[in-house]
C-alpha cells in the first residue's frame, strides 16, 4: 500500500485545505440555506450536526475516499471477526464480542468465545441479584451495603464514569465507592467510617499484580483484618475480576467469586466485561445490560452504515482533517450535562493511549501527526475558564458539544439556559464577530476614534472555529453505551488511517516497569548505579524525608 502522505487522496486533501483556509464558515451558511440540513447524521438515538466544520462537500468526499483507500472497512471486519490485529502483542481485539447480542459466534483461535462471554454475563447478573436481595451476607450475617471498587486506568475510569453519568439510575440497595490512586489518602478516606461487616471489595486487575490496585487491595485487606475479620472471612468480603485465579485464591478470594478477563480485551475497552461488575452493582444488571445493548447497536451501525451517515467514520475523518491539515494539536469535549462531566477524561484515555504512537503497524517511523490531546470540562463552567482560548487564541481547537434534550427532574428554565449556552457557544465559535461589528457597537460609548478602534480590536472574534453538536433525547444506559462505542470506533478508524496499532500501550508499560524499579531503590533493594543522577538524588531526598526520626 502507498504510504499515507503519498496517497492520491492525501494529496487531494492537501490541495483542498489550501482553498478552505481562505474561506469562512459564516459565508457558507449565508450562501447555502441547506447546509445544516445536509451535514448531519443520526443513529442509535444520537444526532450529530457537523455543519459547523471547515469542510465542503468536496472535502467530505475526499475524507471518506481516504478512509476507503486506507482499508477502514477491511480492518473493521477483521476486528469484529476476531483476527489478530494487535500485532505487537499477538492478540485479537474483541471488546465488541462482550456486547454481541446477535447470536452470531465470534471465533478466536478456532473457538467460539461467546458461550464464555454469555456465561460471565449470567454470573454478573446472579451476583448482582445476590447482593441487592441481601442473599449474599458478610461473615457476621449483615447484608452488603457498601462496595469498594479498586482498579486503575480503564478498570477504574470506565465503571466510575459510567455510574456517575447514570446517577439517576443508581440503586438504593448499595453504595459504590471507587479507588484508583495509590496515594494512601484515597483508600484511607474511602474506608474511614465504614463498617467492615457490610463492606464488599471488588478488586479489578487482569494479572492480580497491577501495582496500584494490588497495594490498595492489600490496604483494604489489612483494614478488614484489623477491624475484626479473619483470613477465612475474606471470601465473603472480597471478589476479583482477574485472569490470575491462583493469585486471587491465595489472597483469600473464593474461586466462585473470581470473574474472568481475557487477553483480547484491553483495559481501556474493558468496561463491557466483568470489569463492569461495579456498574451492575451500582445500577442494577438490567441497566448494565442496557449499556451493552446500546454499544451493540452502535457496533451494528458502524458495520453497516455508509461513510456519509456513519457516526464514528464522520467524527474520525473530521479529526484527521484538523490534526493533519490544520495543525490542530488538541480536541476539546464539552458535555452540557453535569452527570456527563467525566466523559472527557474517559475519552482522553481511550484516544491518547490508543493513538499516541510514533511508529506504524510495521514499525516504521511516522512522518505525520497522530493522536491529539483530548481535554475538556462540563458545560458553562468551561465557558468561564478556557473558552476564551478557543475563541481568540491562535490555532484550531475542534470541539464536541454534547447535550441531552431532556434531563432528570427537569427545570425548564435551567435546561433552557443550558441549551442556549451550548448552542450559543457553537454559533459564536463558527460565526465570530467582525471588527466592523465591534466598532459599530461602540458608537455611543463616548470614545475618541483611537480608543474606539483599539477597543474594537480587542473585542473582535475571528470565528471559523469548528465544532460538532451531539444531541440525544436523554442519557439513559442505552444511549450512553452507544455514545461510548461511537468514540471507540472513531479512535479505531483514525488508527487505521494513521496505520497505527491502536491496541497496545508500551509507553504505559515502560512507566510501570521503571516505577517498580524506583520503588525497589527507595526500599534499598536496588544499587544506586542503576539510576541516573537526577533520579537517585530524588530517591535520596525522599528517603531522608521519610527516615525514622
Amino acid at each position: 500500500m502507498t504510504t499515507l502522505t503519498e496517497s492520491a487522496q492525501w494529496q487531494t486533501l492537501e490541495s483542498l485545505a489550501q482553498l478552505v483556509k481562505k474561506e469562512h464558515m459564516r459565508n457558507w451558511f449565508a450562501s447555502d440555506e441547506n447546509r445544516a440540513a445536509e451535514m448531519n447524521a443520526e443513529a442509535c438515538g444520537i444526532y450529530i450536526d457537523f455543519s459547523k466544520n471547515r469542510v465542503t462537500k468536496d472535502v467530505l468526499k475526499a475524507l471518506f475516499d481516504l478512509a476507503d483507500e486506507r482499508g477502514v472497512a477491511q480492518h473493521r471486519d477483521a476486528m469484529f471477526n476476531g483476527d489478530i490485529i494487535n500485532n505487537t502483542e499477538g492478540r485479537a481485539v474483541l471488546h465488541t464480542a462482550l456486547r454481541n447480542f446477535s447470536g452470531r459466534p465470534v471465533m478466536v483461535d478456532g473457538e467460539d468465545v461467546m458461550p464464555e462471554v454469555l456465561a460471565t454475563l449470567e454470573k454478573i447478573e446472579a451476583f448482582t441479584h445476590s447482593i441487592h436481595s441481601g442473599e449474599h451476607k458478610g461473615y457476621t450475617g449483615k447484608a452488603i451495603k457498601h462496595i469498594v471498587a479498586i482498579g486503575i486506568g480503564g478498570s477504574f475510569l470506565g465503571p466510575k464514569i459510567m455510574t456517575e453519568a447514570l446517577k439517576p439510575y443508581q440503586q438504593d440497595a448499595v453504595k459504590v465507592h471507587f479507588v484508583a490512586n495509590v496515594d494512601g489518602c484515597h483508600i484511607t478516606d474511602v474506608l474511614a467510617g465504614m463498617d467492615h461487616e457490610d463492606t464488599l471489595v471488588v478488586m479489578s486487575s487482569k494479572s492480580f499484580s497491577t501495582q496500584e490496585t494490588l497495594q490498595n487491595t492489600l490496604t483494604a485487606k489489612d483494614w478488614f483484618l484489623k477491624q475484626g475479620g479473619k483470613q477465612e472471612d475474606i471470601a465473603k468480603h472480597f471478589v476479583a475480576v482477574s485472569s490470575n485465579v491462583k493469585a486471587a485464591t491465595e489472597f483469600g478470594i473464593a474461586e466462585e467469586n473470581i470473574f474472568p478477563m481475557w487477553d483480547w480485551v484491553g483495559g481501556r475497552y474493558s468496561l463491557w466485561s466483568a470489569i463492569g461488575l461495579p456498574i451492575s452493582l451500582c445500577l442494577g444488571f438490567a441497566n448494565f445490560k442496557g449499556l451493552l445493548e446500546g454499544a451493540f447497536a452502535m457496533d451494528e451501525h458502524f458495520k453497516s452504515a455508509p461513510n456519509e451517515q456513519n457516526l464514528p467514520v464522520i467524527l474520525a475523518v473530521l479529526g484527521i482533517w484538523y490534526r493533519n491539515f490544520f495543525g490542530a494539536q488538541s480536541h476539546v469535549m464539552l458535555p452540557y450535562y453535569h452527570y456527563l462531566r467525566g466523559l472527557p477524561a474517559y475519552v482522553q484515555q481511550l484516544d491518547m493511549e490508543s493513538n499516541g504512537k510514533m511508529v506504524t503497524q510495521d514499525g516504521d517511523a511516522i512522518g505525520y501527526e497522530t493522536g491529539p490531546i483530548i481535554w475538556g470540562s462540563e458545560g458553562t463552567n468551561g465557558q468561564h475558564s478556557f473558552h476564551q482560548l478557543i475563541h481568540q487564541g491562535h490555532g484550531v481547537i475542534p470541539a464536541d458539544f454534547l447535550l441531552p434534550l431532556n434531563v432528570p427532574n427537569q427545570d425548564n428554565t435551567h435546561h433552557a439556559m443550558l441549551a442556549s449556552n451550548c448552542f450559543g457557544q457553537a454559533q459564536a465559535l463558527m460565526q465570530g464577530k467582525s471588527f466592523d461589528d465591534c466598532y459599530a457597537d461602540l458608537a455611543d460609548k463616548g470614545l475618541d476614534e483611537t480608543e474606539r478602534k483599539r477597543l474594537a480590536q480587542h473585542k473582535t472574534m475571528p470565528g471559523n472555529k469548528p465544532s460538532n453538536t451531539i444531541l440525544f433525547e436523554k442519557l439513559d444506559p442505552f444511549t450512553l453505551g452507544a455514545l461510548v462505542a461511537m468514540y471507540e470506533h472513531k479512535v479505531f478508524v483514525q488508527g487505521v488511517i494513521w496505520q497505527l496499532n491502536s491496541f497496545d500501550q508500551w509507553g504505559v508499560e515502560l512507566g510501570k516497569a521503571l516505577g517498580n524499579q524506583v520503588l525497589s531503590g527507595i526500599q534499598g533493594n536496588t544499587e544506586a548505579e542503576t539510576f541516573d543522577s537526577s533520579t537517585q538524588d530524588l530517591i535520596n531526598r525522599f528517603k531522608q524525608a521519610n527516615a525514622p526520626k
